[in-house]
């Protein structure tokens, strides 16, 4: 079935990331957050918790990012280069539930590597304040935000790698995430603009992730809450994007010539 298959793939992705040792980054985050604790405490009061959600969430984002491109960049061009993709096609899998495979598991190692460094940040911020306060819960919030933009990335450098080498993909999907957390301010930018310069900056602000949406770090640190509104369209927004770059992605292995 192919249901089976794809979990098939995507378990094997999983199994090789974490022969890959990606999965001990965590462990060296989890200490590296919480030996660095007692610096919060020289913090003023009431300040020291903004800091540490501020930079606890922001590591997760850049650990969790550096993992998505630098592992997915290799998802397709790692078994073209060792043969073993004419070994999988050959058998009755079809390439799109390859490509399907490879994203769902590289994106249960992703969930895996979040979950620690979640444990890990949580434990650091439970040293401090001694007690999680009510609002905390918003973190939950942005945590779900931050594994949605992982999932966007996936499909984005799987699209890349569908088609280039290693190292383009890898410039690619790191300019597709630093600029789109500039998305928002693009288009404010592209009203100062007149003619094609504003539609160019327009279409960029629109073709790039909206990962400035998701990015709610800054609020849960203050404490603010995240409404259910803000939830539903960053799931939709992150599930169709995901679904344009994977057809896309799929569309173009499809067609390729792998000989």
């Amino acid at each position: 079935m192919t249901t089976s298959r794809i979990g098939h793939i995507a378990y094997n992705t999983f199994r090789e990331a974490v022969r890959d040792r990606v999965l001990y980054n965590l462990i060296f985050f989890a200490l590296l957050l919480l030996a660095s604790t007692p610096l919060f405490g020289k913090i003023s009061i009431g300040l020291e918790r903004i800091v540490l959600v501020n930079l606890g969430l922001t590591a997760v984002t850049i650990f969790g990012m550096l993992i998505s491109i630098f592992i997915g960049i290799g998802l397709v061009s790692k078994e073209i280069d060792k043969k073993t993709l004419y070994t999988v096609l050959s058998r009755p899998v079809r390439r799109w539930e390859f490509i399907l495979g490879k994203y769902f598991g590289l994106g249960l190692t992703l969930l895996v590597n979040t979950f620690f460094m979640a444990v890990g940040f949580l434990a650091a911020l439970l040293y401090i304040a001694h007690g999680f306060q009510r609002s905390d819960v918003q973190l939950l919030g942005a945590l779900y935000f931050i594994m949605l933009q992982f999932m966007v990335i996936i499909a984005i450098t799987l699209l890349f790698s569908s088609f280039s080498s290693p190292m383009l993909s890898a410039l690619f999907a790191f300019g597709y995430f630093v600029i789109g957390n500039f998305a928002e301010e693009l288009r404010g930018a592209a009203n100062l603009l007149d003619g094609v310069s504003r539609a160019i900056v327009l279409g960029i602000s629109y073709l790039v992730p909206n990962f400035t949406a998701m990015n709610v770090i800054s609020q849960v640190a203050h404490s603010e809450g995240i409404t259910g509104a803000l939830l539903l369209q960053n799931s939709l927004y992150a599930i169709f994007y995901s679904a344009a770059a994977l057809s896309a992605a799929i569309l173009i292995f499809e067609n390729r010539d792998l000989k």
